[in-house]
Formats: C-alpha cells, structure tokens, sequence
C-alpha cells in the first residue's frame, strides 16, 4: 500500500506522557500514528490526503479539543473524533456528541475500548474518503454534459419517459434518445437504472 494510503491516527494531547502511551499502543496493532501536544500544531501538520481519524484532549491550554472539533467542522473537514478528559461532565458529553465526535472517553480508560473505537473511526473515515470519490467521479463526468443533456438527464433520473420529456422540451423523442444515447456514455452506465443509481449514490458528510 503506497504510504499516501496507509490510514493514520493523529493524538493530540498536552501531556507528553499521555501521547507517548498512546502512541506506543496504536503502533503496538499496526498502525501509524502521529503525535501533537496542542490543536494549533496538529493543524500546522494534518494531511487532509491521508485516511485518518483523531484522538484528542478536552482540556488543553490555547485550542481545546471541542473547539478543534468546531474548527474542522467549520472546515468542511469531515475528521472521525475521538475526545478524551481527565474531567468530563455531562454538558462537556453532549457539547462533543454534537459536534460530531465518534465518542467521549473519561480517563482512564480501558485500552482496549480506545483501540476499538479508533478502529471504527477508521473504518468511517474510508467509507467518507469513498463516498468522496465517487461524488467527484459524478461531478467530473456531469461536467462532460451539455447544457441540454443535463437537463434530460434531470428528466431521466426522475423516471420521465422520452415522451414526456419530448413534450416537456418541445423536442422530439427522436431528438430525446438520441441525447439518452450519449448521456448514458458519458456517465459511463448502459441503463437508466444504473444512472438513477449513480447518481442518487450517498454525498459525503
């Protein structure tokens, strides 16, 4: 696997000791892991192009962890968030929960339930870096279509037969299977199902 592609944890943390255990425990199951000790360093270093996902600290001094969370949001950073602290409560829960966390620990914690839920924040992080791919694929090959394709392709998508579509358009069917023809080849499907399923493929969160 090229090492662009190799997934990666990124642990946030002020207290040095606590990235070091958590940095020798992700490394002891096989995977790469990165280690900052505050939010504005770990932004500096993040690499939006690697599938990844966040271990970090409520309470740090500068960026807390939930504002690093708001921040990534803001983003449009879509970053599968573990928060962890030493003092949580129940506001401070609900706080991380609604900005998207996949999960609030209090420490300490059993390391076995930490390294399954970096496993499962992984697994989201590929399912969105895949949901990505195909949205641009999509996007790349709706850029191919005219100006009148895209529109009987919107027609198409809605299940409107050519009939319909012709009178909509004031065009003639002839006119409307023609242009099915090369939408179809375009987008790279042989059927209208497959192109109401292309494009009806789930967006990135």
């Amino acid at each position: 696997m090229d090492e662009q592609q190799t997934p990666i944890v990124y642990v946030v943390d002020n207290d040095q000791s606590v990235c070091r255990a958590l940095g020798l425990l992700i490394k002891g199951v096989g995977l790469d892991v990165c280690t900052y000790n505050s939010a504005e360093d770990f932004l500096a270093g993040y690499d939006p192009d690697r599938q990844s996902c966040l271990v970090v600290d409520v309470r740090m001094p500068g960026m807390s962890g939930l504002d690093l969370q708001n921040q990534l949001n803001e983003q449009g950073i879509n970053l599968p968030t573990i928060v962890v602290t030493e003092h949580g409560d129940i506001p401070m829960a609900v706080d991380a929960i609604k900005a998207g966390v996949v999960d609030f620990m209090e420490k300490p914690f059993r390391s076995q339930l930490l390294l399954d839920d970096i496993h499962k924040a992984l697994q989201l992080s590929a399912q969105s870096r895949s949901r990505q791919t195909i949205a641009a694929d999509i996007k790349t090959k709706t850029s191919h279509l005219t100006p009148r394709e895209k529109e009987i392709m919107n027609f198409l998508v809605d299940g409107r037969p050519s009939k319909t579509i012709a009178y909509e358009l004031d065009i003639s069917r002839k006119t409307v299977d023609f242009h099915r023809t090369h939408i179809l080849e375009k987008m790279g499907v042989n059927s209208v199902v497959e192109l109401v399923l292309l494009t009806r493929q789930p967006q990135p969160i």
